[in-house]
């Protein structure tokens, strides 16, 4: 593995502890201003993660700038064509991954639904600014992180299928819903083969971002579309009765 790979992950994992020590910070230097801990519990938080993950973003690309200029010389891969359709294509195949991962979960009795998206949620209502992380910076860390690197560096060893299942696992374990082992692990199938099939990170980076932007706009409006299907099915009755 590449030293600059070593210096991402270090990178990565500093990220998601630093909140031990970045959110009490936070926190403490905004009740020298006058505001109390409990307002400051929620702001702290959003803050942070909004400047941990744009720092790591720019130390990550940072790092990877040559490699990003040999890639964009590389003859093996995609088209540019070919690339757009797939990563078009990459969303839905995203979802319909998701979905039978989904129906598998709820047939052996996990209940649907992610604490994870919910806690995302309700930081994006505190702070509208996560939305930015949750839908963008986020996603390229990860493809990065579970595609690029790991994924990219078991592949010159193993299979694809071996490379996929291990690094689709670590990246299902690193989002902490160990229920959702399944689901997780769908999505990086889907976006390890979108990254084999182009030889372009670019296309699961945009297949996961549209993925996550989705969830965000359903969620917040969830329910305007909850109404519309049941006006839906009271139109499809009403039809019904007359055929």
């Amino acid at each position: 593995m590449r030293k600059e790979y070593w210096y991402i992950l270090i990178a990565y994992i500093g990220m998601q502890l630093s909140s031990l020590i970045g959110v009490p910070f936070i926190a403490f230097w905004g009740t020298l201003y006058g505001k109390s801990m409990a307002d400051m519990e929620t702001i702290a938080v959003t803050s942070w993660i909004v400047i941990s993950f744009t720092i790591t973003l720019i130390i990550t690309l940072a790092l990877l700038r040559k490699e990003m200029k040999e890639s964009l010389s590389l003859r093996n891969a995609t088209s540019a064509g070919s690339s757009i359709a797939w990563a078009i294509g990459g969303v839905f195949l995203a979802l319909f991954a998701q979905s039978i991962a989904a129906n598998i979960e709820n047939l052996i009795g996990i209940e649907m639904g992610s604490e994870n998206t919910q806690q995302i949620i309700r930081l994006i209502q505190a702070s509208p600014l996560v939305v930015v992380v949750s839908s963008i910076i986020g996603p390229i860390l990860e493809e990065i992180i579970f595609r690029k690197i790991i994924f990219g560096t078991l592949y010159q060893r193993l299979n694809f299928f071996l490379s996929a299942l291990i690094s689709s696992v670590i990246f299902a374990l690193a989002h902490f819903e160990f229920e959702h082992i399944l689901l997780y692990s769908a999505m990086g199938f889907t976006f390890a083969f979108l990254y084999v099939k182009t030889k372009q990170i670019l296309v699961p980076i945009f297949a996961h971002v549209a993925m996550n932007t989705l969830v965000v706009i359903i969620q917040f409006n969830r329910e305007n579309i909850e109404n519309w299907i049941k006006e839906a099915e009271k139109m499809q009755s009403f039809i019904g009765g007359f055929l």
